[in-house]
């Protein structure tokens, strides 16, 4: 087996959109090599805890009206195109994901994280919920059959922070600068929402260089 290790943030739609392309090429083969795990990066470090107001921020930050409506038209055709729900209007809040990396750090415990992963993004990108919330964070957790009465208590801590905050930096040093980031076999690096196919090459090549290393 060989380790999978993806950079990524609930709060970034290319994220979404590289874990739809990904999970496509690895249902068409089913006989993939990949041990995957998820890693904290922070688009957003600054962010209050508290989040924003998306809206007014994204205004603001890509300059003007017309730059987000274009952009979230952009995003909706290749999210379509991906075969992702995604609507990029629907989340009203901007959050800090240091709370969204936590859960997904506890839920890998539980041998949840992907199942957590995936509900994060569908919870922000297709229902708009406030992923920064810890109401909301513990409904998500009980839908994938985590405790949500154990998940509060813990957000009501800083439990995790600082070894998460750690990896993020870590992370920046060895060279992420933007997500998603996959690592393969602690090697290689593929960035971006690389479509299925290319996916599909990395696989085959893999499984045909496991096959000549076993003979």
């Amino acid at each position: 087996m060989i380790r999978l290790d993806i950079f990524s943030d609930p709060v970034c739609p290319w994220c979404l959109i590289g874990k739809a392309h990904l999970d496509r090429a690895l249902a068409a083969h089913p006989d993939h090599p990949f041990v995957i795990a998820w890693h904290p990066f922070q688009l957003n470090p600054d962010m209050p805890v508290e989040g924003v107001e998306k809206r007014p921020y994204l205004v603001k930050r890509l300059g003007g009206e017309a730059k987000v409506e274009a952009i979230h038209d952009r995003l909706r055709q290749i999210a379509k195109e991906a075969g992702v729900a995604m609507d990029p209007d629907k989340p009203e809040m901007l959050p800090n994901t240091m709370n969204a990396h936590r859960m997904i750090h506890w839920a890998g415990i539980e041998g949840k994280q992907a199942a957590m992963v995936s509900a994060l993004f569908r919870a922000y990108w297709r229902d708009g919920r406030d992923i920064g919330d810890s109401e909301e964070l513990c409904d998500i957790a009980e839908e994938i059959g985590m405790d949500p009465k154990a998940v509060a208590r813990l957000l009501a801590t800083d439990a995790d922070i600082d070894d998460l905050r750690a990896r993020d930096v870590d992370a920046r040093k060895k060279g992420v600068t933007a997500v998603p980031t996959f690592l393969i076999a602690q090697q290689y690096v593929v960035s971006g929402a690389q479509p299925p196919e290319v996916w599909a090459q990395v696989i085959d090549e893999l499984v045909a260089k496991a096959a000549e290393e076993s003979k």
